[in-house]
């Protein structure tokens, strides 16, 4: 394992980039952490090893000018803006966001970063099958992921072409405590908390969650043993299906609560097949070892307290 003495984290006040930092931390790392609030940085309490960075994506290109730091290990790129389901439609917002990505990659390469980790999305593969099935119906997902491919392939073009090394990462959904926006799995707790019926898809495809500690444990692995130019896919190595689950969470929270399967059409079944779901343990020997069961409670009972 290499040791990262010196880190770099964009988007450090994120739900999974702050989970990342304080990992990074806990294994002796100085982070540089990039945020857009200098209040918001400082009040995350990170501690002394935490030097915080005043930056918004307009001056990303110029970052090697803000951090004087040169003997660095490694830049994990996590900023991306936009994160509700309106956003990634905003085709000039995700433009943005990959722009972002190539100029955080570009600092790097001047710093002298020995390595470059991008924190992509599982919807990346959703591309790949785009690409190969003529008949798959274009979803205002395409957009967001298609940008996230974009910033992959250039910031590793980048990174190669500059003699610094490059690993990405396919995220499934996250969830954890911290994380308050009404997705998928906070949609189901919260209704099953309110013994309100879910509407959802059929939901007989393959599917992921993922806790965010297990995320922020797998970003930290990568970044210290992850080989050069690899994606990994972070995330369960057997995969359940959607509505497994689901009826998992829902049997965690209420019992009692309703789930209506089938109310909405299945718009893609993922092809996890595009992907290694094995490469990151072959390399790292990375597991999800978060409880399942547990950590459902954990997030039910912070939903409960932020919204009493």
């Amino acid at each position: 394992m290499t040791d990262m003495k010196t880190v770099i984290v964009s988007g450090a006040t994120g739900f999974i980039g702050s989970y990342l930092v304080r990992e990074l931390l806990k294994n002796g790392s100085t982070v540089y952490g990039i945020g857009t609030d200098i209040a918001r940085l400082e009040g995350m309490n990170f501690g002394e090893n935490f030097i915080p960075v005043t930056a918004d994506f307009r001056v990303y290109d110029s970052l090697d000018r803000q951090i004087k730091a040169r003997d660095v290990d490694a830049f994990f790129h996590m900023a991306w803006c936009g994160g509700a389901v309106a956003a990634l439609k905003d085709y000039q917002l995700q433009f943005t966001n990959a722009k972002a990505s190539c100029d955080a990659a570009m600092s790097a390469a001047r710093i002298g970063c020995r390595k470059f980790i991008f924190a992509g999305t599982i919807n990346e593969l959703e591309i790949a099958q785009f690409l190969r099935n003529e008949k798959t119906i274009p979803r205002n997902t395409n957009i967001y992921a298609s940008m996230e491919v974009s910033a992959d392939i250039t910031s590793r073009t980048i990174s190669y072409n500059n003699h610094m090394d490059y690993c990405s990462a396919f995220i499934p959904l996250p969830y954890g405590v911290g994380y308050p926006a009404l997705n998928l799995i906070n949609t189901v707790i919260k209704n099953c908390m309110e013994n309100k019926p879910s509407r959802l898809i059929e939901g007989n495809n393959q599917y992921d969650i993922v806790h965010v500690s297990d995320i922020a444990r797998a970003l930290y692995l990568i970044g210290s043993k992850g080989r050069n130019m690899q994606s990994y896919y972070i995330g369960h190595r057997k995969l359940r299906t959607f509505r497994e689950i689901v009826c998992n969470i829902r049997d965690v929270v209420n019992k009692d609560a309703e789930l209506r399967f089938g109310e909405y059409e299945d718009s893609l079944n993922m092809d996890y097949s595009y992907t290694d779901l094995d490469a990151l343990y072959r390399d790292t020997g990375f597991e999800c070892t978060a409880d399942f069961e547990q950590t459902i409670r954990e997030q039910a009972e912070y939903l409960k307290a932020i919204n009493a």
